[in-house]
């Protein structure tokens, strides 16, 4: 099947019947949810968290997070 030929309605269409295909009504089913639209603004978040700074900074901060155990 051509996918590129397909517009965005029959792309969906075939995709759901690729996947009932190979996992069955149910896996099918569990998959899809699976998946949200999720929510927010996430530039704006980011922009929030990051705060302007440097790529250096936050190399360092994941650089020191992966050495550090979570505390649960």
């Amino acid at each position: 099947m051509k996918t590129e030929m397909l517009n965005p309605a029959e792309l969906r269409a075939a995709g759901y019947k690729a996947l009932a295909a190979a996992l069955g009504p149910l896996g099918m089913a569990r998959f899809l949810l699976q998946f949200e639209h999720g929510h927010g603004d996430y530039t704006r978040e980011r922009r929030q968290y990051l705060n302007d700074k440097s790529v250096s900074a936050v190399a360092a901060r994941i650089r020191v997070r992966k050495t550090t155990p979570p505390d649960f």
